[in-house]
């Protein structure tokens, strides 16, 4: 089957068992994504924990959504406007590239009124492109549009460049480039 007839959907899940949906996911070959962070529990042992509580991400045809429900961890799609919530390519790729590249990966609602733009320099250049919204000392916060999150991520000042108000590209694809 071609990926370019499949799409990313957020599946909704019992809490406390995204890894686990996501391993079943894997072990029947179903394309599915759920970024995990490193956590201390009470006892100074690093955990890995989801990102996104109750959340697994999953590529699918649309006529596969009446069938995915595998499991009787997985509760829901995640709805948008009535219809299953489709998560754009560049915001899993996004979140794929941050969580490999970086240890110290937060997520936070979007707020209203997000403005700013600025583009992560050094390394090679990547395809991958999303909104920035801001950097603050060397925190750097990236819109994730789908989802109504941004992810926020430690980066060397040096790797960061202010784009100008006339430089800033108009659409998602060109707003950000991210490179490793």
């Amino acid at each position: 089957m071609s990926n370019s007839t499949k799409k990313w959907y957020a599946l909704y899940t019992k809490p406390g068992t995204e890894k686990k949906v996501a391993n079943l996911f894997s072990r029947r070959n179903i394309e599915n994504y759920c970024p995990l962070t490193r956590q201390c529990n009470g006892r100074k042992r690093e955990v890995m924990e989801p990102l996104f509580s109750s959340y697994v991400f999953v590529q699918i045809e649309e006529k596969e959504i009446k069938h995915i429900r595998i499991s009787d961890s997985i509760l829901n799609f995640v709805y948008w406007l009535g219809k299953p919530a489709v998560i754009q390519d560049e915001e899993i790729e996004i979140m794929k590239r941050f969580m490999n590249e970086y240890s110290n990966v937060k997520l936070e609602k979007i707020p209203f009124g997000v403005n700013g733009m600025v583009r992560v320099i050094g390394g090679s250049p990547a395809d991958n492109k999303t909104q920035m919204v801001s950097v603050m000392g060397n925190t750097v916060k990236i819109v994730l549009p789908s989802l109504g999150y941004m992810l926020l991520a430690e980066v060397e000042k040096a790797n960061v460049a202010i784009i100008t108000a006339a430089k800033q590209p108009y659409t998602i694809v060109d707003k950000y480039q991210f490179a490793i």
